[in-house]
């Protein structure tokens, strides 16, 4: 277009030609001005000013700087981040104040920060410990109690909750005590609503895992493994792997228990079914994404006496000498392998335990 206008073509010839518009032809003719095209740089440039309205001058940086060296030094509390050099700034009486993220950019700049910046990772997808539910072939319901709530009067309430990892579906039911009767109950009730999933995820709590001695399963472990859903114990003390169902605690915290004051159980009950309906209705468009569920026998009965089949899960984390506890037991792995959280599959069909590395 340049040459073009050089050899005597006029600017709206050169811009019919080439099918952009006159202002086009000659920007670009202006950007050559007394250069040779094999000179010129033809690159992008921002239509904005070479610097900044805004910028802080060079004076202000030098300024920061110096205060933050000065503080860091001599400051008797020894802070010296942007807060106390921009504190520090309007007690010196400074003309120009940066904001907080002017100073922490000027920092950066001049590379002041003294620890390394936090490297983040891209978070593991939801139950990624089960490769299954990790590529949503499989659904995971995870059930905990909110425990010791009073009501006027001193009366004790318990509320058992659960929540469907990929669905949302969403369930709460006040009770007076935690058994392992009512958890099977609440399940069973859950279940016939909405369906079977995959997997089932509770706690180290006796109630959901049965009693201490070895070798010993519950009656909620018993009831899943009789109509096929998968029990998966989250380890102790370890934070993740209960998020989704601790995250409807607190909300269902905030969203019933502490909006109103109760002076029965039946109001709990009331206030709580009208929170899971709207929770349900909520997360509709997700429940209606989320993995198929089985459909759960109405004319089903569990036998507790009969000797259980299927799969167990626990999810654990191995101590200094690479063991870890399982159903009462002692398990000794690789040495080399320490501090490493461990998926134990105990599969009671066949008496064998497998233990894969996460």
């Amino acid at each position: 277009m340049v040459e073009a206008v050089r050899r005597g073509k006029s600017v709206r010839q050169v811009a019919e030609k080439f099918g952009v518009g006159k202002s086009t032809v000659q920007r670009w003719f202006k950007r050559a001005q007394g250069k040779r095209l094999d000179r010129v740089d033809w690159s992008d440039r921002s239509d904005g000013p070479k610097t900044p309205c805004n910028k802080v001058s060079v004076h202000v940086e030098q300024c920061v700087l110096a205060i933050r060296k000065d503080l860091k030094e001599n400051s008797p509390l020894g802070e010296h981040g942007a807060d106390a050099v921009r504190n520090e700034m309007k007690n010196r009486g400074c003309r120009h104040v940066p904001s907080r993220a002017s100073i922490n950019r000027i920092f950066e700049r001049h590379g002041a920060f003294d620890g390394r910046k936090r490297r983040r990772y891209e978070s593991p997808p939801p139950g990624w410990y089960l490769p299954d539910v990790a590529t949503k072939n499989a659904e995971l319901d995870q059930f905990d109690h909110i425990e010791d709530l009073c009501l006027q009067g001193g009366r004790i309430v318990h509320v058992l909750n659960g929540i469907s990892l990929h669905g949302g579906l969403a369930y709460s039911k006040p009770i007076s005590r935690m058994t392992a009767e009512n958890t099977v109950q609440s399940l069973i009730f859950f279940w016939r609503e909405f369906g079977l999933p995959n997997y089932v995820q509770f706690d180290n709590s006796t109630v959901f895992q049965g009693p201490r001695t070895a070798d010993s399963l519950g009656k909620t472990i018993r009831f899943c493994l009789s109509l096929g859903v998968i029990p998966v114990f989250a380890p102790p003390h370890t934070h993740g792997f209960q998020a989704s169902i601790e995250n409807y605690n607190g909300r269902w915290e905030n969203g019933v228990w502490k909006r109103f004051h109760f002076e029965s159980f039946r109001a709990v009950e009331t206030q709580s079914t009208k929170f899971v309906k709207a929770m349900r209705t909520k997360n509709a468009v997700r429940t209606d994404g989320a993995p198929d569920r089985w459909e759960c026998p109405n004319d089903w009965e569990v036998d507790y006496q009969t000797q259980p089949k299927g799969k167990v899960i626990f999810i654990r984390r191995t101590d200094d000498s690479g063991c870890l506890e399982v159903m009462g037991h002692r398990w000794g792995l690789d040495r080399s392998c320490t501090h490493r959280l461990v998926r134990a599959e105990v599969d009671l069909s066949q008496g064998v335990i497998d233990f894969y590395r996460l």
